[in-house]
């Protein structure tokens, strides 16, 4: 009976382990010129669009609309901006950027299961 329950937990840590971090996502992407706003929805563990491209030294806002229930989604986190705002249910949250340097700037829950790229070009 313990191999049992033993094999039961080590296939449900495994399907956590694909779910989060190994199946892959379908990327959808916005061009954004000029003074664009990019609408975000936080849902069923995803950004969407998960992933935005702007041209460096052009201002852009994204506007985050979080619908997912989970804590984890209650935070965005831009690496290498030194940005991050909490997210609200239902509320939508704007976040303006200029971005001077050209490169991929993840966005990211807390835990890092949430995961976008803001690539400036």
């Amino acid at each position: 009976m313990d191999i049992i329950i033993n094999l039961i937990g080590i296939a449900l840590f495994v399907a956590v382990i694909l779910w989060f971090w190994v199946m892959p996502t379908k990327a959808s992407s916005s061009v954004v010129s000029g003074n664009e706003i990019i609408n975000i929805l936080v849902e069923d563990g995803t950004y969407k669009p998960n992933l935005v491209k702007t041209v460096v030294g052009q201002s852009i806002t994204l506007r985050f609309i979080r619908k997912d229930s989970s804590p984890c989604a209650s935070i965005v986190i831009f690496d290498g901006l030194d940005v991050s705002k909490e997210l609200p249910i239902n509320q939508p949250v704007e976040i303006k950027l200029m971005i001077s340097q050209p490169g991929e700037y993840k966005f990211t829950c807390q835990m890092g299961m949430y995961q976008g790229v803001l690539i400036a070009t």
